[in-house]
């Protein structure tokens, strides 16, 4: 067996991103959201991935329809789902920029990763 050392930028870059959004999706769904919580929800997540290392920038955004298609009558509220989350994410490791995103793929039914874009900036 042999050992690869020679990992790039690219490498990283994809790691990360792949990282982040793993995190965000499994840290954040399960929330508690109803239409009068979900903007400061949206900020409260792209505010935490921000932080992380090699974060650029992240929009999150929460589908209002959904949220308001499973609110509990009684209490007013539902649990956030990844088929509500639209999220990109811009990373920059080294010279790479990686775009990458969470979004509902309706074909699938699932709450996809995807990256979208890979650039070298020098």
């Amino acid at each position: 067996m042999s050992t690869i050392n020679s990992l790039t930028d690219t490498d990283n870059a994809l790691f990360e991103a792949g990282i982040k959004l793993g995190a965000l999706y499994h840290q954040f769904t399960g929330s508690p959201v109803n239409l009068r919580t979900v903007d400061s929800l949206e900020k409260a997540i792209a505010e935490s991935i921000s932080v992380q290392p090699y974060v650029k920038s992240i929009t999150v955004n929460i589908d209002r329809e959904m949220i308001r298609s499973r609110l509990n009558s009684e209490f007013g509220y539902c649990e956030l789902e990844g088929r509500m989350l639209d999220v990109a994410l811009s990373m920059k490791y080294g010279n790479t920029m990686v775009k990458a995103s969470l979004r509902f793929n309706r074909e699938l039914d699932y709450p996809l990763m995807k990256i979208e874009e890979i650039s070298n900036i020098r």
